[in-house]
């Protein structure tokens, strides 16, 4: 173990008990009181007479009065390569395989000098552009290359899964789907688009023997009734990522049928289709799609774990489960309503495993030094925030391919603590 991982390894395993804030226990419902983490994990939530700190003499304490914590989100769909490409396109498309072909063809120079950018400078910043929104659990839609596998690595990754890209593009599916471990959830891109290739996807997964419980399509925008009737009867899941369906082809999800599916979940996408991160995703997909806040806010926790087979207490704030947890300023209001009008500008503290990974230069007051020993400053867009990344060394390494002042974090111009400093902003 390096001495990195030592480190963060004792931040997992300090003992904090954090007081005075609301914890989110369901998208309605808030407990007052004191929040204690040991180990990494929630050992008690409940009002401040019934801490149990006393059997922990040797704590730290953050007053984060004021504060609504929420369980860390869960980004269900994410390619973590592709966090600093741009949109492209020019839509309306058919289907995901036209926008490939046109984008290959059109883009071609804008995409070769992203892709001069290290692979592994790319997933971090993947990382960093779910961090910044609350996401402190997401699913790569690709291979889980080396960086990924890191405990150093900005987020958790989905470790076990299996997958391919699509129907159309993802080469021998019924031998992807053979490889998944036994009870992981088989990730695959299906029925996006709006015309009869993307609708009749559905009918290929079942031909293949692909759709079951454990299948996970993704998009699912040309499901028709017979499609949704499938998908239900099979067990199988489906996320959604309706900004991209937007962009790329003038509509989004229709709830009234897709509402079906028992079990539904809110991915990013990347930047090269989306709006920007989770926060914004939920954002439309609440406006635009008119899923309930309700309904929005266990499709990025609750519904995201089932739907990924997570099985430590991801998605939720309860005793025994991993203290991942978002802390935004309380305004009145019931955890799901607040979660609708956010953007990672409110995110000033994200805890993973009950360490520090990000944190707001107000944020940076309440907390005690050695759980913030090691955070690198990043400005984003116009929001400071201090992250457990080495922030300096991505964006010398993206900028040396794309250029000085060219580095943009879904859509957001980024720089690092140095060029801040430089400029007097801190």
């Amino acid at each position: 173990m390096s001495d990195r991982e030592s480190i963060q390894a004792a931040r997992r395993s300090a003992d904090v008990v954090i007081r005075g804030a609301h914890c989110a226990t369901g998208p309605g419902e808030m407990q007052c009181g004191d929040l204690w983490i040991s180990g990494g994990r929630i050992a008690s939530i409940g009002p401040s007479e019934n801490s149990f700190v006393c059997r922990a003499p040797r704590h730290s304490e953050v007053d984060l009065s004021g504060y609504l914590l929420l369980p860390g989100l869960i980004n269900a769909h994410d390619h973590l390569e592709f966090a600093l490409y741009p949109k492209l396109g020019q839509p309306p498309y058919q289907n995901y395989i036209d926008w490939g072909e046109d984008i290959h063809a059109r883009f071609a120079e804008r995409i070769a000098a992203h892709h001069r950018v290290p692979r592994e400078v790319r997933l971090g910043w993947g990382g960093l552009r779910n961090l910044v929104c609350g996401v402190t659990t997401v699913c790569h839609h690709n291979p889980l290359y080396d960086a990924l596998r890191r405990p150093d690595y900005p987020v958790r990754v989905v470790q076990e899964y299996g997958w391919a890209h699509s129907a159309g593009l993802g080469g021998n599916l019924r031998a992807a789907r053979t490889a998944t471990p036994a009870g992981r959830p088989f990730i695959v891109h299906a029925c996006e688009g709006t015309d009869r290739r993307a609708r009749d996807e559905v009918e290929l997964l079942e031909e293949w023997g692909i759709l079951d419980e454990f299948a996970v399509l993704v998009h699912g925008l040309a499901l028709d009734r017979e499609g949704v009737a499938l998908v239900r009867n099979r067990g199988a899941s489906l996320i959604l990522c309706p900004s991209s369906n937007f962009f790329l082809f003038g509509t989004v999800p229709d709830l009234s049928l897709l509402g079906a599916v028992p079990r539904m979940a809110i991915g990013s996408d990347s930047p090269l289709t989306a709006t920007g991160d989770l926060l914004d995703e939920f954002r439309f997909a609440v406006s635009m799609c008119g899923i309930p806040a309700h309904e929005a806010y266990r499709m990025v926790t609750s519904q995201a774990a089932s739907v990924l087979r997570l099985g430590n207490g991801e998605g939720f704030l309860r005793r025994g489960g991993v203290a991942d947890l978002v802390a935004v300023s309380a305004e009145g209001c019931e955890p799901a309503e607040r979660l609708a009008v956010l953007s990672m500008h409110d995110v000033e503290l994200v805890l993973i495993g009950g360490a520090v990974q990000l944190a707001s230069e107000r944020m940076l007051e309440r907390l005690p030094a050695p759980a913030v020993e090691g955070l690198e400053p990043l400005l984003i867009g116009e929001a400071v925030r201090w992250v457990r990344a080495p922030v300096s060394q991505l964006l010398e390494k993206a900028e040396g391919a794309l250029g000085e002042g060219q580095v943009f974090l879904g859509g957001r111009a980024v720089r690092s603590g140095v060029q801040l400093q430089a400029g007097h902003a801190l």
